[in-house]
């Protein structure tokens, strides 16, 4: 599904955007599946905005903003499933983390139109930091994403400067790392930016009248261990590439 020379692009700038991992029809699937998920949660309890608090923005417009973000989306939906899991990807990642891939957990992001909420400049380490940074996100697209909807911005190269201290632990000083330094990757739906969890990225605000849906999911050699004891959900581990070459037994949360 990638070439060598693909796969040294992602070692030396810690990102890569492969072109129709998932066909028109898979897409639409997720599609159905993502507005089934967020109609059933405005339903739940558990329904929420997830738009990051900070300083990033004034106040004022901060307030006007919505992210919907769900964990975990291939326990709502088995199509999710299916991607994560799907022959492409699995071609990829066996090239970009090796013979042995574990899934860490999914995620649905969602911006809504004309008022989808910024992603700060940040790194995924300081959620979940494992001794080898192994990990990587694989966003899948679900609509065209460019700079209008807040498509993806990564700043290459800063996945081999290792960990850097967050605000908060949650993103990085938005004077000091503005969304405006990152490299835009705009994407067709169907389309997966692939990017180490230390390669600084963000988003910008979904200002056009059109949605963008993403689903990420977060991957890992099983033996990468985590430093820290977080971030850690019942259905974690499941293996979609390979083996896991160390045996234990694995528990649901209580």
């Amino acid at each position: 599904m990638i070439t060598q020379q693909q796969a040294d692009f992602y070692r030396e700038n810690g990102y890569l955007l492969v072109k129709g991992v998932f066909n028109k029809e898979e897409i639409e699937q997720m599609r159905i599946a993502t507005d089934a998920i967020i109609e059933r949660a405005a339903k739940s309890k558990f329904d929420q905005s997830s738009t990051w608090q900070g300083d990033y923005l004034p106040p004022e417009q901060l307030k006007k903003l919505v992210l919907k973000g769900f964990h975990d989306v291939h326990y709502h939906d088995a199509v999710f499933t299916r991607a994560l899991c799907h022959p492409n990807m699995a071609a990829i990642l066996t090239k970009l983390i090796g013979p042995n891939v574990q899934v860490h957990h999914s995620k649905m992001l969602v911006k809504p139109p004309e008022n989808g909420a910024a992603f700060p400049m940040h790194q995924d380490h300081p959620y979940f930091p494992h001794a080898n940074h192994s990990m990587l996100a694989a966003s899948i697209h679900m609509d065209d994403s460019d700079m209008e909807n807040g498509c993806l911005c990564v700043i290459p190269k800063t996945h081999l400067e290792g960990p850097i201290p967050h605000v908060g632990s949650h993103y990085l000083n938005h004077k000091e790392y503005p969304i405006s330094m990152g490299t835009p990757c705009p994407a067709s739906a169907g389309d997966v930016l692939f990017f180490n969890y230390l390669t600084i990225h963000g988003s910008d605000v979904n200002r056009s009248k059109r949605p963008r849906r993403n689903v990420l999911v977060q991957y890992r050699d099983p033996e990468d261990p985590p430093t820290e004891d977080v971030h850690v959900n019942w259905g974690q581990g499941l293996m979609v590439c390979g083996h896991n070459p160390t045996f234990k037994e694995y528990k649901g949360a209580h």
